[in-house]
């Protein structure tokens, strides 16, 4: 029998064990077949189109948007800083920012002093390094 290791420590796995739900035909094949895999996924695919049709589009953009600076983060804080990643992240949430000014709700104060202080913060990291 071999194991697996997960952050809560190592687990003994049976390798002739069938996945949670999925009987054996005994030809080798699973009882659920690809095809009612592929519907439920699609069902899952459904709903989460849904939901998130439901939402309105600036607070959906807004999050993309956060996730830019989050992601110029990330390239900064790296040691050293990958000013690159940092410079791309960040011009691409100035162009969401600023490209759609006037259009993002009640975020857009947020994410306006959100993309100066991640610019500040690009300016301090990069121009200590040279």
């Amino acid at each position: 029998m071999s194991s697996l290791w997960t952050p809560g420590g190592e687990h003994p796995v049976d390798p002739e064990a069938k996945a949670d739900g999925m009987a054996d035909r005994g030809d080798g094949g699973d009882v659920e077949s690809e095809a009612e895999i592929r519907a439920e996924i699609d069902a899952e695919m459904d709903a989460v189109r849904r939901q998130l049709a439901e939402v309105p589009p600036e607070i959906v953009v807004a999050n993309h948007a956060m996730g830019l600076y989050e992601l110029a983060a990330i390239h900064l804080s790296q040691d050293p800083p990958n000013a690159a990643g940092a410079a791309l992240a960040i011009d691409a949430m100035g162009a969401l920012v600023d490209g759609l000014a006037g259009r993002l709700g009640e975020a857009e104060p947020t994410l306006r002093d959100a993309l100066a202080q991640m610019r500040l913060v690009f300016v301090q990291v990069t121009g200590a390094r040279g």
